[in-house]
């Protein structure tokens, strides 16, 4: 048999996450809740986080009634001291998604440095610091991992009313860059993912006003707002083996917001 030119074909890296620990922060609704879900059926053992006990033990009952792995923490992640403790005590984690966040739009000129301090520490602050845990830990035990911010499409454009947001968003992709370069050689990935408008409880109260939300389908190309499923193929990606070779970047799912 002539084998000169047989061709080997190459395989899809697995998008698997059997044998991996994922700790995601924010978990107990909207986009963290489909992130947890995402990552708890591709097979990760799934630590959910936020400050709510009793929403984290339903989440983790219903992942568990579906035939997944998880378990609760309950976690402030404004609170730094105590999120290192908790991840120090907790991991490593092999994955970890960011997803707790905090939005108080209004007009610029009316900004309280109260609401500018709230949604900074928790945003960039707390963000930071808990990506810095995650990866301390990894370092320590010798082992890869994938660390996903959720950020927003804020994160690469202004936004009527978002300036602080916007700037905390901001924020987020710069350090995300930095850690990606700094641990890159002990094979930890640092990315974000950049969502557009997604419909949860949260945004809710924006897609109530009619200017807004016809602002909002007017900047999105694709015509229709996002939805927590758009989110959960991309978190899938980013943290398995299929995007091996992906870091320091933000993943925009923002249906076409940035491209002009």
């Amino acid at each position: 048999m002539n084998t000169r030119n047989t061709i080997v074909l190459p395989i899809t890296p697995s998008f698997r996450l059997d044998g991996k620990r994922a700790l995601v922060a924010g978990a107990s609704s909207g986009i963290g809740l489909a992130c947890a879900s995402a990552l708890a059926r591709a097979g990760a053992q799934t630590v959910v986080a936020a400050r709510s006990a009793d929403k984290l033990a339903a989440l983790v009952a219903a992942l568990r009634e579906a035939g997944y792995s998880a378990e609760a923490m309950t976690l402030d992640v404004a609170d730094v001291a105590a999120t290192e403790e908790a991840v120090a005590d907790g991991g490593p984690f092999d994955i970890l998604v960011n997803s707790a966040g905090l939005a108080r739009h209004g007009p610029a000129l009316k900004t309280t440095e109260a609401d500018f301090d709230a949604v900074t520490a928790l945003n960039f602050k707390g963000a930071y610091f808990l990506t810095r845990a995650v990866a301390r830990g990894l370092m320590a035990a010798g082992r890869p991992g994938s660390l996903i911010n959720v950020s927003s499409q804020m994160a690469q454009v202004g936004g009527i009313d978002r300036a602080v947001y916007a700037a905390t968003k901001h924020a987020v992709e710069g350090f995300t860059k930095s850690m990606a370069i700094e641990w890159g050689k002990a094979g930890i990935r640092v990315n974000t993912i950049c969502p557009t408008f997604i419909k949860t409880a949260l945004t809710q109260s924006t897609f109530d006003q009619p200017e807004r939300r016809a602002w909002i389908e007017d900047k999105i190309k694709l015509g229709r707002v996002g939805e927590v499923e758009d989110i959960m193929g991309a978190v899938q990606f980013l943290a398995s083996d299929a995007s091996a070779l992906v870091t320091g970047t933000a993943l925009m799912i923002d249906g076409g917001w940035t491209a002009d």
